[in-house]
């Protein structure tokens, strides 16, 4: 069973019960290809990143959840701050009751490397996508447009 359900656009969402939540996501490339990790929340591939922390920045936060998620650091500076999603129907309403509006901090790094990961128990598995291979997966709708942007993008 799921934990997680995630919304955007979606017509009637659940009322949030919490304040805004700010998160920070990274696009990570190696060789043109996203690196996605299969969550063991939802079920669904999505980006790797997750709240930023009370006294933490955006970038704070994404260079902590990459070593934890991943297990490698990353040099503040490598990273390129590409947008902020906002909008009001970005939702993740948790088993739990609690339903919150998210705040994305999208950043992008390309690895020159082909990295070494440590999966986390976050993850049920970490694999990099060419555009073409992303339409045969399910990606979280709070992700799909930032994915989706960054090709379009590039």
């Amino acid at each position: 069973m799921s934990i997680v359900t995630f919304y955007r656009g979606h017509p009637n969402p659940p009322k949030t019960t919490q304040r805004a939540h700010l998160g920070a996501n990274v696009i990570l490339t190696y060789q043109n290809k996203i690196l996605l990790e299969k969550r063991r929340d939802s079920d669904t591939w999505g980006l790797i990143g997750g709240g930023v922390k009370k006294c933490e920045s955006p970038l704070q936060a994404i260079s902590r959840e990459i070593y934890e998620e991943l297990g490698i650091r990353i040099s503040k500076d490598r990273f390129k701050k590409l947008d902020v999603y906002g909008e009001p129907g970005r939702i993740a309403a948790y088993r739990d009751g609690s339903v919150w509006r998210m705040v994305i901090v999208v950043y992008e790094i390309a690895l020159q490397e082909e990295p070494v990961f440590r999966i986390s128990s976050e993850s049920k598995e970490l694999r990099f996508f060419s555009k073409e291979e992303l339409k045969d997966i399910e990606i979280v709708v709070t992700h799909s447009d930032i994915v989706e942007d960054w090709f379009v993008n590039r």
